[in-house]
């Protein structure tokens, strides 16, 4: 059976100038039109497509790409309102509907707010929600200490950046330990720095203790190579320098030369840090 609002890998069972029909199962047949057929395909073979509904209800497939799929979370722009509610552009033909009960404050044309990707229980349809916190797991988290995570940037506050952890939980990263420009939408790797006992989960963008450093060393000598063995940069430079140069922050920096240093691959100078050969 298809999942809507998902990629699904289905059989092309007919091949009709207006497109081809797929195989959705239990003497279901969904169209996929001309304009995403890929070429020299053929009854038998199959193709990867997303599965949903058109303005008049039928189950209708395309093979472009939906910003975000059912289950997940992501920025969109607003395109319309009407009475139904506001229309965010989703990447593919249709727009996604936001109805009014969904929305956390009136949302206007133009504007980016973040969404959650679901289905209605009732119409079975695909619709998105920007009530944000109904969709997130409040089971215990049970990540680990350094384990890596994908996040989400999902606002800014006083102390820090909040994000979507796997789409599934809060985390946040605080500014203090931030040396760029995060942008809200942004999606990235990241760390759990900790658990804490009140289950709210506090984010790191490198990795932490031994293997931050081993990871930033790498870095370093990479960079040093690319430059031809010498880089204006030291134990003294701006945070800002040092991040645009290697993703860390200058603590994880000086550690990195020091290690490097103890063993003799870098030399370390009065105006920067050179390969030892």
């Amino acid at each position: 059976m298809v999942k809507i609002g998902e990629y699904n890998t289905l059989k092309v069972v007919k091949d009709l100038d207006f497109g081809i029909y797929l195989d959705g199962g239990n003497d279901l047949e969904i169209l996929l039109p001309a304009r995403y057929v890929p070429k020299n395909i053929k009854p038998g073979d199959e193709v990867e497509v997303f599965i949903y509904h058109d303005n008049e209800g039928r189950l209708i497939a395309t093979t472009a790409r939906p910003y975000a799929t059912v289950g997940e979370f992501k920025f969109m722009e607003v395109k319309s309102v009407n009475q139904m509610g506001a229309f965010l552009d989703w990447g593919i033909m249709k727009d996604l509907l936001v109805p009014f009960k969904e929305q956390k404050m009136a949302m206007q044309e133009g504007r980016w707010y973040l969404v959650y990707v679901r289905i209605d229980h009732v119409t079975q349809r695909i619709m998105g929600s920007a009530r944000i916190d109904k969709f997130l797991n409040n089971t215990p988290p049970e990540y680990t200490v350094n384990e890596e995570v994908n996040i989400l940037i999902a606002d800014e506050t006083e102390i820090g950046y909040k994000v979507i952890i796997n789409n599934s939980h809060w985390g946040l990263i605080y500014h203090n330990e931030v040396f760029q420009r995060l942008e809200k939408g942004e999606e990235r790797k990241a760390y759990i720095k900790t658990v804490r006992e009140d289950e709210k989960i506090d984010i790191s963008l490198t990795p932490l203790g031994y293997a931050k450093v081993d990871g930033v060393t790498g870095i370093i000598l990479d960079t040093l190579e690319a430059q031809g063995g010498f880089l204006n940069v030291h134990d003294k430079s701006e945070p800002e320098l040092i991040y645009s140069l290697f993703r860390c922050s200058k603590k994880n920096f000086k550690q990195a030369i020091g290690a490097l240093y103890k063993q003799k691959r870098i030399s370390i100078e009065a105006n920067g840090i050179r390969l030892i050969k």
